[in-house]
């Protein structure tokens, strides 16, 4: 699965292994998510640090294939933040 085929309402994991739920019917570099992480909270994801979708009636996870384009995005967040530069981690802070 793309990520551009995720709907509103879709759980998700993200790259640091926090959950978050879609938010949006969106497709590209960012998705709106409401995330649950140290606290609940809304706000932007980069599209490339989700990477696998959960199942809700059976548990099941499925791997999340990103578009070149957000490859890329991830290539240049590796080089401003470090290759650590996921969701809440980012080098330097």
């Amino acid at each position: 699965m793309v990520t551009n085929d995720l709907k509103k309402g879709d759980l998700v994991m993200l790259r640091n292994g926090w959950q978050a739920r879609i938010a949006d019917n969106r497709k590209g570099d960012t998705r709106l998510c409401t995330v649950y992480g140290f606290e609940t909270e809304m706000g932007s994801v980069y599209s490339h640090d989700i990477v696998q979708l959960v199942n809700e009636v059976d548990g099941a996870w499925t791997r999340i294939t990103h578009t070149d384009k957000q490859a890329k995005v991830k290539e240049w967040s590796d080089a401003l933040f470090g290759s650590a530069g996921g969701v809440g981690n980012r080098a330097g802070r």
